[in-house]
């Protein structure tokens, strides 16, 4: 899904010339900046990135048992000094964001900025030789999907063959072995086909829903570095040090693109396009499957990743809840082609009146389930059970806000009339 960040709809008139004619002003660097960024952080960070790429760095940080450390900081470091020349690429070869229809941003933007996002999440595993067969199954499916995505922000893919790759991606994943136990062995090939198919609508679930949430500035990698973060803590909690550096490697890579996409008073210089936001998402949603995250506690480990994925797995039901109630999708092809503003940051953009409120309304809610997720392993079931229906009332609320959201404009037009016949 193509980002947005000005609230600020204009007239483009002509698609190709609003494509092109802008972007020579938006190309040019302001005096000691890069791509909105001070020149000289970018050209320091840049130096730190090469260092730590050095076999003296990686063994100084092996030996002060900061090998987290030295993965977050890498994939910080790569992905953030890729940022200036993907957009330099993106701008060269066309891939740009151009405004106009339910777009907010106001000049063409480059789209690449999933190609930095994934240069530091690679780099940073195979500077520290982070491997496994099914994290190299993981990566060449993630390779393949961030192909894809970049092919559909040049030339815009179908929303059916984009799913056709996902499947395919995600049937391959789970080829490997990266399947969810969800239902018990007993069932004996009821449970096989039970868990492949739940394994399925996860990981396509969740790399959708991070698609969809790919709709204002720094809102789709700030949430990615948040549901990182909290799956590296998880998995350090319950002895998985392996998955926790894979989580790290993408909340530092997340974190790398934020500075040029989240900037404060300024719309974004980059966007991550579909190539960056399917990539996050799969690769999150594989890490949930792969992981363990309870001993011998079957309801912490299935609530655990739940509670982390909360708000995008609220947006994906709540969005198609509605609009098959409301007759907005009627088919399968109609729900995976609809394009609306009914996501919950667009709801709550609307009750807030601002979408950097909206992002970071959200970016609270996310660190809030997360720290839920962290205590299940210290609590009782019983417990446990309570911190769900904590986060069912938090969905309840969030509803009647976004409803609250959605008729304010209404209200707003209603008032006025009363205020007009008044006077």
């Amino acid at each position: 899904m193509k980002n947005s960040s000005l609230v600020q709809n204009i007239d483009t008139g002509d698609a190709p010339m609003a494509r092109l004619v802008p972007v020579e002003g938006a190309a040019r660097l302001e005096r000691g900046r890069v791509l909105g960024v001070n020149a000289v952080l970018y050209v320091a960070v840049c130096l730190a990135g090469g260092l730590l790429l050095t076999a003296p760095a990686r063994a100084l940080f092996a030996a002060a048992g900061l090998r987290w450390a030295y993965i977050l900081g890498i994939a910080f470091c790569i992905s953030f000094s890729a940022v200036p020349p993907a957009a330099w690429l993106a701008r060269r070869l066309g891939v740009l964001d151009a405004p106009g229809g339910r777009k907010l941003h106001a000049r063409p933007t480059p789209l690449l900025g999933g190609a930095a996002v994934f240069c530091g999440f690679l780099a940073a595993l195979l500077a520290n030789g982070i491997m496994a067969p099914e994290m190299l199954t993981v990566l060449s499916a993630a390779m393949v999907l961030f192909v894809a995505g970049v092919c559909d922000d040049r030339h815009e893919v179908s929303a059916g063959i984009k799913l056709v790759v996902q499947l395919v991606c995600t049937a391959t994943v789970m080829a490997s072995g990266v399947v969810l136990r969800v239902l018990p062995e007993s069932l004996a090939h009821w449970a096989l086909a039970g868990n492949w198919l739940l394994t399925l609508v996860w990981v396509v679930g969740i790399t959708n829903a991070m698609n969809f949430f790919d709709g204002m500035d720094g809102l789709a990698a700030g949430l990615g570095a948040i549901i990182a973060f909290f799956l590296a803590a998880v998995a350090y909690q319950t002895g998985q040090p392996f998955l926790g550096w894979i989580a790290l490697a993408v909340m530092g890579a997340c974190l790398g693109f934020l500075p040029f996409n989240f900037r404060r008073g300024q719309p974004a210089g980059i966007f991550l396009g579909d190539a960056g936001s399917t990539v996050i998402g799969f690769v999150l949603a594989c890490i949930a499957v792969y992981g363990d995250w309870a001993d011998g506690r079957p309801l912490v480990s299935l609530v655990s990743p739940l509670l982390i994925f909360w708000l995008l797995i609220f947006d994906m039901l709540h969005t198609t809840v509605e609009r098959i109630a409301t007759g907005k999708v009627s088919s399968v092809r109609a729900w995976i082609e609809y394009a609306g503003k009914d996501h919950l940051h667009h709801r709550l953009a609307d009750a807030l009146g601002s979408t950097r409120g909206s992002v970071m309304f959200i970016f609270l809610m996310g660190i809030g389930l997360g720290i839920s997720a962290l205590m299940l392993r210290y609590v009782s079931d019983e417990v446990s059970l309570l911190l769900i229906v904590q986060a069912a009332i938090l969905v309840v609320l969030v509803t009647v806000l976004e409803r609250r959201g959605r008729h304010l404009p209404e209200i707003g037009r209603a008032g006025s009339e009363r205020l007009r016949r008044t006077w």
